[in-house]
């Protein structure tokens, strides 16, 4: 299957291949649509089985990146960037000057931040070579991690669910959370605070005896997560959790996560609206860490200081944009996905419109 034939690619505008023999950089930067803006979206390094899952996954992660970035009403793009590599064993400061130098010759069209496998610190060494980073400290317009940020969104949007479905505040409340890493671990910690009953797993071992001794929780195998008893499954983790495989394991009446592409396919978030489970589409519930970096970027484009308070207004209306994507779908009886897409795809339609008749 060539690039353009690939269900992944849907209109992207460029798809951007990088490698520095020195440092051992291979990359791939996507990036699917300037629309609203600059293309922005985090970089992951990942040990990709092969160049050709490392693009897919480039491609689905710039279009959620799009659209998630029109539903949180950013004005920017969506864009991604995968390095292939073992995070663990891999990083060099050298290998992100090289990532960094990639960045700068996109010329201004993706800005980028961290994502699984990447940290502040990593991006530290791309900033020595392109502006375009975000998501740093030591600088007055710096927004910081924004894990926290991700995991605020996403526990407002599981509160919300909850009462939707079940009536009823988060005390009490069995929620199975898969992935304790940067946006899981917070999340675990406001889930607890707010009365509900956890239960964790991830593959770092340390990680989930950590947080679940600091929240209470049940720890159950990787496997076993998809079987356990809950009200609320939040996948926290890589995509592709919630599919025609997994479905029929699932106890739960909810699915509300942090984790990027949750549904293996379109069918599978038709079969959870068969099956009366609410879904909060996942770019809408997760856009909390991407608006913390749009207040960065923002703020390095005005020359001011980052202004909390921008964020915490974006962070309220992402809030009613769930509410307005939930509750069209259950007027229209039609999956939460399908409306979701249906609103992204028509506000960057009509920037691009608007774009061209300016």
């Amino acid at each position: 299957m060539t690039l353009f034939d690939s269900p992944a690619f849907e209109g992207h505008e460029g798809v951007h291949a990088f490698s520095d023999e020195k440092s051992g950089l291979k990359c791939i930067i996507a990036v699917h649509s300037t629309a609203r803006g600059p293309a922005a979206g985090g970089c992951r390094m990942w040990p990709y089985a092969s160049s050709e899952e490392a693009l897919v996954d480039a491609l689905r992660l710039s279009r959620a990146m799009s659209y998630k970035n029109a539903m949180a009403d950013l004005e920017l793009g969506g864009g991604k960037s995968v390095i292939i590599g073992d995070s663990r064993t891999q990083k060099t400061a050298a290998l992100f000057e090289a990532f960094g130098r990639a960045v700068e010759d996109v010329g201004g069209k993706y800005w980028t931040a961290e994502d699984v496998g990447v940290s502040p610190t990593d991006l530290m060494h791309a900033r020595k070579h392109t502006r375009y980073v975000a998501g740093l400290e030591g600088h007055e317009a710096a927004s910081g991690d924004p894990s926290p940020v991700t995991a605020e969104g996403v526990f407002r949007g599981v509160q919300l669910c909850v009462r939707r479905a079940m009536k009823r505040d988060l005390d009490g409340v069995r929620v199975a959370i898969q992935g304790v890493g940067h946006v899981g671990e917070y999340l675990a910690r406001k889930l607890h605070a707010a009365g509900a009953k956890l239960i964790l797993t991830d593959v770092n071992a340390e990680a989930l005896r950590r947080v679940a001794a600091e929240t209470d929780a049940q720890i159950v195998a990787p496997s076993a997560i998809f079987d356990a008893d809950a009200d609320v499954f939040a996948p926290c983790a890589l995509g592709g959790a919630v599919s025609l495989d997994t479905l029929p394991r699932l106890r739960a009446k909810i699915i509300a996560g942090a984790a990027n592409n949750q549904l293996a396919g379109p069918d599978a978030g038709r079969e959870l609206f068969n099956r009366g489970i609410l879904y909060a589409p996942d770019y809408v519930i997760n856009g909390g860490g991407i608006i913390n970096v749009a207040g960065e970027i923002r703020a390095l484009e005005l020359g001011e200081a980052f202004d909390p308070a921008w964020v915490d207004q974006k962070l309220d209306r992402l809030a009613l944009t769930l509410e307005e994507v939930l509750e069209q779908a259950l007027r229209e009886r039609r999956p939460t996905h399908e409306v979701a897409n249906e609103i992204a795809r028509s506000r960057i339609v009509g920037a691009a419109e608007k774009r061209v008749a300016a």
